[in-house]
């Protein structure tokens, strides 16, 4: 997982040219993992994400009991147990460096027979549980946690309840846990959110048979599951990963001059934030090539090289892009005029405290910021100028930090070296080389 001696050296470059295909959703990568072994039957997916996070997901499966084969590369055969038929692992599951998986298994596993530990890397260990804990237990969950964070034991035998929760801080992985637990429970589960979320869950629960409606009434969004009797295996067809697609949307906008195309990049409504935001702040984008994978909406994205702005983002937005808001740090600071971000402030709780971390990176860059509770004020700088000077940065272990600096190169005036970088592996192990192919100058060192 971690590793702080890998580092990153990353020269200034003038332009980016080239296509690039982005690997699999990690969201739905992991989602396929959990519900294929719920299911009865054999799920067979295709553009599986072979990232550490989701292979931890893989790992935690095979530990209780499900049978998943990997015939080929980004391909997985998941043999489903059904909902009552995991067994109890024979050590604690190790979750990595994977908040996603470790929030969801705690909905998946309070309604199962046998206890159950989870643990994680230092990253994971330094993370905040209570709030998908703490609704679970509404539900007749059985939930300790070690000073609100990991390990978590998930104590078996629990009788779950449906419930009613309203989600006054908008987060899909709390949902996303309290519809796993109401697949065990004995009544409906209600969900009701005031800013929208990603909907993976919800659409995947679906391809999988379970009754989820969702009501919608003004800014007021309600997600209800009606617990099934079974769930049944199917196709799945896993599109290429938004979040890893913005840095080179952001790339190919912030770079000198030149062009990219990203193809097969997941469209979901509820993750496009990050090209809405892009192109308040003039980004050129053009989508190509609309269609249908996997019950997802998928795109090819043609970006160019533009003048971008500072801008107020939109508060409905922040839950759209919350993951993709390091990198358009870096576009902010390439920007003509002010971006203000509030309402972020679920970034002080990520694989690192995003907003401290940006912040003193950009400040190591001599990027001029100021970092709120809630978000960061950038000034952004002159069109056409480089604004990041080159420098040291430490990344703390978060893979979207050192993705972030690295697509910083194409606006800098000198080498950026970026320490602790291993975990891109958790995301996007083939970013470097990626990066490479349409034109950063990234070198890799141990």
């Amino acid at each position: 997982m971690s590793g702080g001696s890998a580092h990153w050296e990353v020269a200034p470059a003038d332009a980016v040219a080239g296509e690039v295909t982005v690997p699999g959703d990690k969201s739905v990568s992991h989602r396929t993992l959990m519900l294929g072994a719920l299911a009865e039957g054999t799920t067979e997916a295709e553009g599986f994400l072979e990232s550490e996070d989701c292979l931890a997901t893989l790992g935690a499966m095979r530990a209780m009991g499900v049978q998943v084969e990997r015939p080929g590369p980004g391909s997985v055969r998941v043999h489903g147990v059904g909902l009552r038929g995991l067994v109890a692992p024979k050590a604690p599951l190790d979750m990595g460096n994977a908040g996603t998986a470790m929030r969801l298994s705690m909905g998946l596993l309070c309604g199962q027979a046998f206890d159950t530990t989870l643990v994680g890397d230092a990253s994971l260990t330094r993370r905040p549980m209570e709030r998908a804990a703490a609704p679970l237990r509404r539900m007749g969950a059985r939930i300790t946690t070690t000073d609100g964070k990991p390990p978590v034991h998930v104590h078996g035998g629990a009788q779950i309840t449906g419930i009613e929760h309203d989600l006054a801080v908008p987060s899909a992985q709390v949902k996303s846990a309290l519809l796993l637990a109401g697949l065990y429970a004995d009544g409906p589960t209600r969900v009701i959110e005031h800013a929208v979320t990603r909907d993976h869950t919800e659409r995947m629960l679906q391809a999988f048979g379970a009754s989820v409606t969702t009501r919608v009434d003004g800014t007021v969004r309600e997600v209800t599951l009606v617990p099934p009797a079974r769930l049944q295996a199917c196709r799945l067809q896993v599109p290429g990963d938004i979040s890893s697609a913005a840095f080179f949307l952001v790339a190919g906008s912030i770079a000198p001059r030149g062009s990219l195309l990203i193809r097969n990049v997941g469209m979901n409504p509820t993750r496009t934030g990050v090209i809405d935001i892009l192109r308040l702040m003039g980004a050129d984008l053009q989508i190509h090539g609309e269609r249908q994978a996997g019950g997802e909406p998928v795109a090819d994205i043609e970006v160019r090289a533009a003048r971008l702005k500072g801008i107020r983002v939109p508060r409905a937005l922040v839950p759209l892009a919350i993951d993709e808001f390091p990198v358009l740090f870096i576009a902010a600071a390439c920007a003509a005029g002010e971006t203000v971000l509030e309402g972020a402030e679920e970034l002080r709780v990520k694989e690192s405290d995003r907003i401290a971390v940006m912040a003193d990176g950009l400040r190591a860059l001599a990027v001029p910021c100021e970092p709120r509770a809630d978000g960061m004020v950038l000034a952004g700088s002159a069109p056409g100028a480089r604004p990041f000077a080159g420098g040291s940065i430490d990344s703390h272990g978060d893979h979207r930090i050192a993705m972030a600096f690295a697509v910083a190169s194409l606006a800098a005036r000198g080498a950026i070296h970026i320490a602790d970088v291993a975990n891109v592996a958790t995301s996007f192990p083939s970013f470097a080389g990626l990066a490479r192919a349409i034109g950063l100058d990234l070198r890799e060192g141990a």
